[in-house]
Order: C-alpha cells, then structure tokens, then sequence
C-alpha cells in the first residue's frame, strides 16, 4: 500500500484543507520516528499536531490527561486517574450529557495499549490501522458515499460523543463511520461549527480511494445535471 500517495490523492479529490491522518497502535515505536514533546490535553489534540504536519508517537502517560480518551483507547489509568474519570463520567451524567448505560456500550480498544503513532497521511511512516478525514459535509459526504461503494458503508446514524470513539468503532466493525464530534474534540482540535469527521479503516484506504474518484466525477456531473434542471423548471 502506497499510504503516501494514497494521502495526497484523497486530499485532492476532496479538496480538503486539513490534512488527514494515519494513527497505528503497535505494541513498540518504529525507528526513527520521536515521542510526542509533551502530553496533550486530550488524545484528540494529537489529531491535530498530526494534520499540522508532525509525525510521532505516544505512549500510555500521553494519555492519561484525558480519561474519557484513555477509556476509549484501552489505556489502564493509574488509581488517581482512574478515580477522574468516574468524577468526569459523574459530571457528564449530572448534566445528562450522557446517561449512565451509555458508558458500557460505548466503543473501546480492547487490545494492550504499547504506543500510538500519528502522522499526516501523505508522510506516514506505518500504515494506518485508521483513517481520520476532517471536512466540511460536502466532503464527508464524498468519502461517505465512497466507503459505501466499497462495501464499508455505515448503516448507523452519525457518531456524537466522545469523538474519540470513533477510533475503536472502526477497527472492531472494519467499516467507516461518521463522526459529530463532540465539544470536547472541537476544543482541543479546533473543529469548526460546519465541520465533522469520516472514520476509514487503514486496511481498506485503497479501496475508498479508489471508489472515491468515480464518486467525485459522478457527483461533478450530477451537479451539472441539477443545475440545468433546476435552471429549466424554474
């Protein structure tokens, strides 16, 4: 798999203006790539540093800021950790954000967490076990319409809260979602009001790409067709 190329042709088809992102799970760094500088926020604010261009990896400490994303990662929270993230969850329930049985059902890495490494796409250094593509809806909906074509469609409604689950949601369905996001994710990312995310898994990047260019050219021509259309009956 050409993850690089693959990057770069799924950036242009979509005109995307971030950058989309490879994360891996391995239980250990490849060389040559360096650790995050510093822990951030949240596991999210790694989306971002990956899409400005940085290629890195985290261990599990890198984590331990947020425990809602560790949750969602699989990451073992130290005592002190562990004790925030039933304080955070409490919260959520306080405001009826979520509902306590949301929390069992929502998705998780199950597997041990050794590092994970971000990148942009086009400079990815491993292939991605997931794909994040960040859009506005007329790009999402491109990328939505093309995992459907190759057979990775998801038949659910749009993913919300954490965005961070979407992660774990995609590898353990093998199919690409879409995500709301969540308030906390467009904080730490700086996701805008119009934007939302497309979850593809790594191993099927080259066939959502490669579906991708007839969904692109076949929408450019429908386009043209409803607009002439509408132009007629107007």
């Amino acid at each position: 798999m050409n993850v690089q190329q693959l990057g770069l042709t799924l950036s242009n088809l979509l005109g995307l203006t971030c950058a989309p992102i490879g994360i891996t799970f391995r239980a250990s760094a490849p060389a040559g790539v360096p650790r995050v500088e510093r822990p951030g926020p949240a596991g999210c604010a790694y989306w971002k540093l990956a899409a400005e261009g940085q290629v890195f990896y985290t261990e599990a400490a890198d984590h331990h800021n947020c425990p809602v994303g560790s949750y969602t990662h699989g990451v073992d929270l130290p005592a002190e950790r562990a004790a925030e993230l039933s304080q955070v969850v409490g919260t959520m329930v306080s405001l009826q954000y979520i509902a306590m049985e949301e929390v069992p059902a929502m998705p998780r890495r199950t597997e041990p967490f050794g590092v994970a490494i971000y990148a942009p796409l086009a400079a990815a250094p491993v292939e991605p076990d997931v794909v994040i593509v960040r859009g506005n809806a007329r790009q999402i909906m491109l990328v939505a319409e093309a995992a459907r074509a190759a057979g990775i469609g998801h038949d659910g409604a749009a993913m919300g809260r954490p965005a961070c689950a979407m992660i774990p949601q995609a590898l353990s369905a093998a199919r690409g979602n879409t995500s709301l996001g969540c308030i906390g994710n467009r904080v730490y990312t700086g996701l805008g009001d119009a934007e939302l995310y497309f979850t593809i898994p790594g191993a099927r990047l080259p066939d959502v790409v490669a579906k991708l260019e007839t969904i692109a050219h076949a929408n450019r021509e429908l386009e043209q067709y409803h607009r002439g259309r509408q132009a007629t009956l107007a």
